[in-house]
């Protein structure tokens, strides 16, 4: 899978010197890669106890990845 583009991402931000230069969630410096990593042994729950991150940052998240993963649509679909 390609690396998605996150700078589209409004949930997202990246500032030179911020946790290395990594995509954080917006206002904070929790890594987008810890949400995924961490959704794999805990439940979405656990994850926005732990890491202080708003249901609605995680949902933006997992969207975005989503959509980002679908297949482009057909110039003739796109109309």
């Amino acid at each position: 899978m390609a690396n998605l583009d996150w700078s589209q991402c409004p949930a997202v931000e990246r500032i030179p010197g911020k946790v290395s230069g990594a995509w954080v969630f917006r206002g904070t410096r929790v890594p987008v890669s810890a949400i995924f990593e961490n959704l794999k042994c805990s439940s979405i729950d656990e994850v926005l106890e732990n890491f202080h991150v708003t249901r609605d940052q995680v949902q933006a998240v997992l969207d975005f990845a989503a959509k980002s993963a679908e297949a482009p649509l057909e110039p003739s679909q796109a109309a």
